[in-house]
């Protein structure tokens, strides 16, 4: 779930520039159709018209809107099989619009309830305010959705021998003029018309097309899902709590499970930790007085949902950041730009990635290397001055709310938040739509 929503208005105001592992993956086995691809013979080039490199939302998304317009892709996963740990994330309308285009919004929704508002909450439990997301806009959709459970669906609708999975790329190298020689680590080779990397905040491709690591932004979050086997007692609602350079909050997800997240200022992102036990007990000791709720939601946290990370984000100036395509190769979603968690829309912004992307291909594959550039720079111009203000409002609103100054946090609890406050701005970037599949290429759709 977005770490804030009601942040962003302070954002607006102060400038105008501006989500057991074993038996889940046994689970998963069972449950999705086959979609492993063996390797090729080592030693031998597989040619590709698209390869996808990761098999994360937004590879997976951008398949699908490839598949849905008729055109074949191969994505590469370096794991085993999908990594469907974590926890959840946040879809609001822009992002529902996408997965009804790309065909899985329905199924997607008959699992997760839907979220009818939010409550914010100063730490000692006192209501600062709350709202009902119908009362701002008729039309607005926010859900928590497990990221395991998308990405299962995603692939699901994939045709078999799409994915081909321990397969994690070695080297990126140019094949000629106009094609992509991509070498996995076991020695496979493959030659591709177009890559494209949908491979995450650390992704090798961006970092070959000359991308810079993304940042620290100067606080780390704990994530992880309650579990309540007779079902959950929350009502459909985002719930915050605000203290002194901490945040907190909850959020209903599904009939039995409940995602929550704690927020808090570090210098450094600190030492990975992988034992559930210790993050458990450090999220819990960062809140021990806060709403007695938060601390049962994290006790009830089974151990393969909970994670720490620190956040990171890459700011795409114009005229210095590199271009997100060269020759062939694109980036799509986090790869490209890895924001911060604090509008939610770090997933949709990549499944509005891959649509668009998707529907510039589709008409020039076939057409040569001149209109596929054509195609990508297209879809440069269009996403940049879309996720570029995106990246940096979600930056800024966080760090205004990680504020520890107590008369900042005095003035935010007892008069920005109850008086000043209006939902309707605050989700204004919700309203933005992608141009559909159907109308891009609707005689290539196929089922």
């Amino acid at each position: 779930m977005a770490i804030t929503i009601f942040s962003c208005y302070l954002f607006s105001s102060s400038s105008n520039f501006l989500h057991s592992k074993t038996r889940r993956n046994s689970l998963f086995r069972d449950r999705v159709k086959p979609i492993y691809s063996s390797s090729t013979s080592v030693g031998e080039t597989q040619k590709q018209d698209i390869v996808i490199v990761g098999a994360g939302i937004a590879g997976l998304a951008t398949a699908l809107s490839l598949h849905r317009l008729g055109v074949k892709s191969l994505v590469l996963e370096q794991s085993e099989s999908l990594r469907t740990g974590g926890t959840s994330l946040t879809l609001f309308k822009n992002g529902w619009r996408v997965l009804d285009d790309i065909g899985v919004g329905t199924q997607l929704r008959e699992q997760f309830l839907e979220i009818q508002g939010m409550v914010i909450k100063s730490e000692n439990g006192r209501e600062l305010r709350s709202f009902r997301f119908k009362d701002e806009a008729k039309d607005q959709e926010v859900r928590a959705v497990e990221r395991g459970i998308l990405l299962e669906t995603l692939a699901n609708q994939l045709p078999p021998n799409s994915i081909r999975f321990s397969s994690k790329l070695e080297n990126i190298a140019r094949a000629g003029t106009s094609e992509t020689l991509l070498e996995l680590v076991d020695g496979t080779q493959l030659q591709a018309k177009i890559v494209i990397g949908c491979d995450g905040i650390r992704s090798p491709v961006a970092n070959w097309l000359g991308f810079p690591e993304p940042q620290y932004v100067g606080h780390c979050a704990f994530r992880g899902l309650g579990f309540y086997p007779d079902g959950q007692p929350f009502e459909p609602k985002v719930n915050y709590v605000y203290g002194r350079g901490l945040r907190a909050g909850y959020v209903p997800v599904s009939s039995t499970k409940v995602y929550w997240f704690v927020c808090f200022n570090s210098p450094s992102p600190g030492p990975k930790i992988t034992d559930p036990t210790v993050l458990k007990n450090e999220a819990q000791k960062l809140v021990r007085n806060w709403p007695s709720e938060l601390l049962e939601i994290i006790d009830r946290t089974p151990d393969d949902t909970i994670i720490k990370t620190p956040l990171v984000d890459r700011w795409l100036w114009p005229k210095v950041s590199p271009s997100v395509s060269s020759g062939g190769v694109v980036l799509v979603g986090d790869a490209w730009h890895p924001m911060t968690p604090n509008l939610g829309q770090g997933a949709c912004c990549a499944l509005e990635d891959a649509v668009v992307l998707s529907g510039k291909l589709a008409t020039a594959l076939d057409a040569g290397p001149v209109a596929i550039d054509d195609a990508l720079k297209a879809y440069e111009k269009e996403r940049w001055g879309r996720i570029f203000p995106l990246t940096i409002r979600a930056n800024l609103v966080g760090s205004l709310l990680q504020w520890e100054n107590p008369i900042v946090c005095a003035v935010r609890n007892n008069i920005v938040i109850p008086k000043l406050v209006k939902l309707g701005p605050l989700l204004a970037h919700t309203n933005y739509k992608c141009e559909p599949l159907m109308k891009t290429e609707a005689s290539q759709i196929s089922s």
